[in-house]
């Protein structure tokens, strides 16, 4: 870090050296509070070891008192499934009924407005990316989400038949996700007027195609499944990081919703966490 500023010394123009500087101080920004997260956690988890706080100060070599400040210090732990950066939330255009303009579905971004909240209680910040039609979307890139499914985008159709578990299939006309492991089928509850109004959905961490890391990928039997995951993530994160971190896995959760506003009411998880390492 230190020869990074004495580089920035070093350059002559001043309008490249705040260009610089700027980029540099958003990067340390970043890297100080990732830092303070992984801090956090490694104390929460010493704590959980039966260590006292004593004995955490004695390790990091401060006061007690300031290790009971340093517990609440920095993101929460379960930032870290969604990354440590701002995020990139991409989601299809889809092409409209009426005029067979390109449009973003009103569940989508309404997903996308969620999950923004969220990250903003995690102190991260969140963008949102179009994948245009035809549904090609650049996978390999860090703190990433992707909302889309199988029918938008043949890339994803293809990433999500790597799952060794939970398999999206089309059946008589509509589409259902399918546990492998118990060979139970799940139809969307939107596909049966007698049902309440609901949803199923996939969600899941992925593989980069090009091995360096992964990304979150979900997305509902329909639109509105994938506000479904959000509202799930926005109650059940820390939890949900507990078990799984940042390694892959899937899940498929199921939602309810109010017809008339299309907001959710209810989530819950419906399959075990399938860990993609131990399959």
């Amino acid at each position: 870090m230190l020869e990074d500023v004495r580089r920035l010394a070093e350059i002559e123009s001043d309008a490249e050296r705040a260009r610089a500087a700027s980029k540099l101080l958003a990067e340390l920004q970043t890297s100080i509070s990732e830092t303070s997260r992984l801090r956090r956690e490694s104390i929460a988890r010493l704590r959980g070891q039966g260590l006292s706080l004593a004995d955490i100060a004695d390790i990091i070599g401060v006061s007690r008192a300031r290790i009971a400040q340093l517990r609440q210090a920095g993101p929460p732990p379960e930032r870290a499934f969604l990354g440590f950066d701002t995020l990139t939330v991409a989601v299809p255009l889809k092409r409209e009924s009426q005029y067979g303009r390109p449009a973003v579905a009103q569940e989508d971004f309404a997903a996308f407005n969620a999950l923004a909240d969220l990250a903003r209680d995690l102190q991260l910040g969140a963008e949102v990316e179009y994948i245009q039609l035809g549904g090609n979307v650049d996978l390999n890139r860090d703190n990433l989400v992707v909302i889309c499914g199988p029918r938008i985008s043949p890339l994803i159709a293809e990433v999500l038949r790597t799952d060794p578990v939970l398999q999206f299939e089309c059946d008589d006309s509509s589409w259902v996700l399918t546990d492998q492991n118990t060979g139970h089928i799940y139809h969307s509850p939107s596909d049966d007027p007698a049902q309440p109004p609901g949803d199923v959905a996939y969600l899941s961490r992925q593989a980069r195609p090009d091995g360096n890391g992964s990304f979150i990928l979900l997305t509902g039997i329909h639109a509105v499944g994938s506000n479904g995951v959000i509202h799930y993530l926005t109650r059940e994160l820390a939890d949900l990081y507990e078990q799984v971190g940042t390694r892959r896995f899937s899940t498929l959760i199921a939602s309810g919703f109010d017809p008339a506003t299309r907001t959710i009411t209810t989530s819950r998880r419906i399959t075990p966490l399938y860990l993609h390492e131990d399959t």
